[in-house]
């Protein structure tokens, strides 16, 4: 077997109303069609997609609260960071700067799932 192409990645929201504002509004994702019943969004990003799916029941799980890159999270690149950042903090999202002194920056969507933007 050999894997060829990423496609794409699932994250589990309770509130897709609220989970859409922080994708589409905040980070800009562009909405893709989405050929499902059950409640969710899909997002285009690049040649791979973000799946949201609203969960019956949702657990906020974070392992590391110290060090949130440590934690599961989708990791996106971003062309200008310090905008993406004050964006962020204007919207009243936590931000947390990488600890390994990249260019990155991670956050915290309304459901508390962890994202990563880093300079491309």
């Amino acid at each position: 077997m050999q894997v060829t192409r990423y496609f794409h990645t699932a994250v589990l929201v309770s509130d897709l109303e609220r989970a859409e504002c922080f994708y589409s509004e905040v980070l800009g994702l562009p909405k893709i069609d989405r050929p499902m019943t059950f409640p969710g969004t899909w997002y285009g990003v690049g040649d791979a997609q973000l799946h949201l799916i609203v969960a019956d029941s949702f657990e906020e799980n974070l392992e590391n609260t110290e060090k949130w890159g440590r934690n599961r999270h989708v990791a996106f690149g971003v062309t200008d960071l310090p905008a993406v950042e004050q964006k962020l903090r204007i919207a009243g999202y936590p931000v947390q700067r990488s600890a390994s002194g990249r260019e990155a920056l991670f956050t915290r969507d309304p459901d508390g799932n962890v994202v990563e933007l880093s300079a491309v």
